[in-house]
């Protein structure tokens, strides 16, 4: 069984959670996730199956697109409504203060990645040391906002949708946010929509696919390895050209110098591949 699954992530389960289900769904070891989500998040997590593993890296560099909601005048330890609450403030600002303060983050950011994470310092995962009661200093990390925009307040908060870079915590710019407002803000929910070129009106449910399975159809569920780079164009080969290929040689063909979909004589995808300015095709990542 070779693809990708596009999940449906519940709230509550770790991407690590969704793996080890799908495997005794699906009966297959070589699962692996594209761009870890945190538990209380719900929405787009690509799941890569079998030989599609190989995929997985092109996944977590692309852009995500979330719908995250920001409560102002509450921090916490863990910049979101899971953490313990340090602070609380009344809340002044309205959507025109607010806007101005978005306009500071959306471009090329740094953020200091909080201490609940994964990032590791001297070896140590930052939450290990959290969860100790432990604060170190973290260097910030360049990350890209490409959009940011308020879509609407109500008693919850406000409801914003961000476009990033992948590295990005959405927690810690709702966080900085409210820091920058005066009034402080954490995150109270968070929906990814997008990741790469998948999106939720692709995703399905882990009960859909737990029904599937169990009808030996979970296989229909699959996307070709290939979905992963839909946005590139397509170059098909045959002949000298395609042997050439498959024993790990470049070649040459003509076109735009760029990334490409390579695809074999009988349709098979065979690499994702790299046209240099000379005519000269070299392999990224193979997939046959």
């Amino acid at each position: 069984m070779n693809g990708i699954l596009i999940i449906d992530k519940p709230a509550d389960w770790t991407s690590h959670d969704v793996v080890g289900k799908l495997r005794g769904l699906l009966h297959e070891r070589r699962i692996g996730h594209g761009g870890t989500l945190d538990p209380m998040a719900t929405g787009v997590l690509p799941v890569f199956v079998g030989k599609a593993t190989r995929g997985v890296q092109f996944a977590v560099e692309g852009d995500k697109e979330y719908r995250a909601l920001l409560r102002l005048g509450t921090v916490t330890d863990t910049q979101d409504t899971t953490g313990t609450v340090l602070e609380e403030h009344p809340v002044i600002a309205g959507p025109a203060e607010l806007e101005t303060v978005l306009a500071r983050f959306r471009g090329d950011i740094e953020q200091i990645p909080p201490m609940y994470s994964a990032v590791k310092v001297k070896g140590q995962p930052l939450y290990k040391l959290a969860r100790r009661g432990e604060t170190v200093d973290r260097a910030p990390r360049p990350v890209t906002i490409r959009l940011l925009e308020q879509e609407g307040w109500d008693r919850d908060g406000v409801r914003l949708r961000v476009v990033c870079s992948k590295g990005t915590y959405v927690r810690t710019l709702c966080h900085d946010i409210g820091a920058q407002l005066g009034c402080g803000g954490c995150m109270a929910a968070l929906r990814r929509t997008r990741v790469a070129d998948f999106t939720e009106e692709q995703a399905v449910t882990l009960e859909t696919v737990a029904e599937l399975a169990a009808a030996g159809q979970a296989e229909e569920l699959l996307r070709p390895v290939e979905a992963c780079f839909a946005s590139l164009p397509r170059l098909d080969i045959g002949g000298e050209t395609e042997r050439r290929c498959r024993n790990g040689m470049g070649f040459a063909v003509r076109g735009e110098p760029g990334d490409y979909r390579v695809f074999g004589a009988d349709g098979s995808f065979l690499m994702l591949g790299r046209l240099d300015e000379t005519g000269r095709m070299t392999s990224i990542r193979n997939f046959f």
